[in-house]
């Protein structure tokens, strides 16, 4: 992973330059398919006019998509243990092991939890949880395998990065053995979460105990190569200066020039309620900075085919306007979700209302898989 140093990072080559002039550079540089720098990230996160910012995100997401259909998942995101040992600032979730709060399914329990999606038309699962020690990786794979069983219109979209790491760790294999094994098990993507932002700086303020940002881009890195798909995501709005979200765009897109694996960016805003950041960060960021972080990363990151709109975490009518700021895809139904719920933020959505809403946006709503592979247009 290359080191970048955030005090060297934006180099001051927008600064004196009209917003209108520096736009209309950065227009011609994106419809001439040429990738933009540093300093143009940074501008467009400090400086761009949002409203003609999301207009050439728009544009460019047509250029990639130019029918008017915008996609979504009927998926459900159930948590397997709350159990975490690496205490993230950010996180109201977890408890340690040993607490009163504490709990872990068994297989059978999780599997329940699949067969209430499966039975809702849910063809994607997410499944998470914490940094639990006491978990064997057989305990991951019977999840796996049971799941490809019995459900075998389901993807098992599980664990995350660090869970991989947790997963190693306790059984003593290598990263990639693991990877191997769940592959083997039937596992053929993985969940974009734990990134955070992909800041050294950042990870030493809010997740000091986890291995950041060679962690989480080692583990996709290798999961790239074995042939799973991925999802890459950021949570913004809490410790991280914009060179920070540069850094990661420039992680991430590097990383996917390398295999090609990640099927979507996926943004969202930090909820500080019940969490330890919430004695420093009281409020979280609002639409115009999630439209902004949407639009920018829709220009950015030239090499990713989708840019998600996140209406659980910034509301139903944010999402639908995120539609006309770079966003092609609604995310998922999430029939089922509790680590936004712990920190006081709770969304819910049906899937005709998610149909309505695509469709009051002026798209036509067509359901796809995991991998972005159209099931049914509406």
């Amino acid at each position: 992973m290359r080191a970048r140093s955030p005090s060297s990072a934006t180099p001051s080559t927008t600064s004196s330059r009209s917003g209108a002039s520096v736009l209309a550079e950065i227009r011609a540089k994106v419809e001439a398919g040429k990738r933009l720098d540093r300093a143009e990230g940074r501008w467009l996160l400090t400086d761009a006019p949002i409203v003609e910012l999301g207009a050439l995100a728009q544009e460019t997401r047509f250029r990639l998509h130019p029918e008017r259909q915008v996609s979504f998942v009927i998926d459900s995101n159930p948590n397997y243990t709350n159990v975490c040992v690496t205490d993230c600032q950010f996180c109201a979730f977890y408890r340690k092991p040993g607490d009163s709060e504490a709990w872990t399914l068994t297989v059978e329990q999780v599997l329940e939890k699949i067969d209430s999606a499966a039975r809702n038309g849910a063809t994607t699962v997410l499944l998470q949880g914490g940094h639990n020690p006491a978990l064997p990786l057989d305990y991951y794979l019977s999840l796996v395998t049971e799941t490809r069983r019995r459900f075998p219109e389901v993807t098992p979209h599980f664990f995350t990065a660090s869970e991989i790491m947790t997963m190693a760790e306790v059984s003593r294999l290598s990263m990639p053995e693991v990877l191997a094994r769940l592959k083997a098990a039937g596992q053929t993507t993985l969940p974009g979460g734990g990134a955070e932002v992909l800041s050294e700086r950042v990870r030493k303020r809010i997740e000091p105990k986890k291995g950041g940002p060679r962690a989480w881009l080692d583990v996709h890195r290798e999961a790239h190569r074995q042939g799973f798909r991925s999802t890459a995501t950021m949570m913004y709005g809490h410790v991280e200066l914009p060179e920070d979200v540069v850094d990661h765009w420039e992680f991430i897109r590097d990383l996917q020039d390398e295999h090609g694996g990640f099927t979507a960016f996926v943004p969202w805003s930090f909820k500080p309620g019940n969490t330890l950041l919430e004695k420093w960060i009281k409020t979280y960021k609002g639409p115009n900075a999630y439209l902004r972080m949407l639009a920018a990363s829709r220009l950015y990151l030239d090499n990713f085919a989708h840019v998600q709109a996140s209406w659980f975490s910034e509301g139903k009518r944010t999402g639908q306007v995120a539609l006309h700021w770079g966003s092609d895809d609604f995310g998922g139904t999430l029939f089922e979700e509790n680590v936004h719920a712990a920190a006081d933020f709770v969304n819910k959505v049906t899937v005709d209302e998610i149909i309505a809403l695509i469709r009051e946006a002026g798209f036509t709503p067509v359901q796809r898989t995991t991998e972005y592979e159209i099931l049914k247009v509406y």
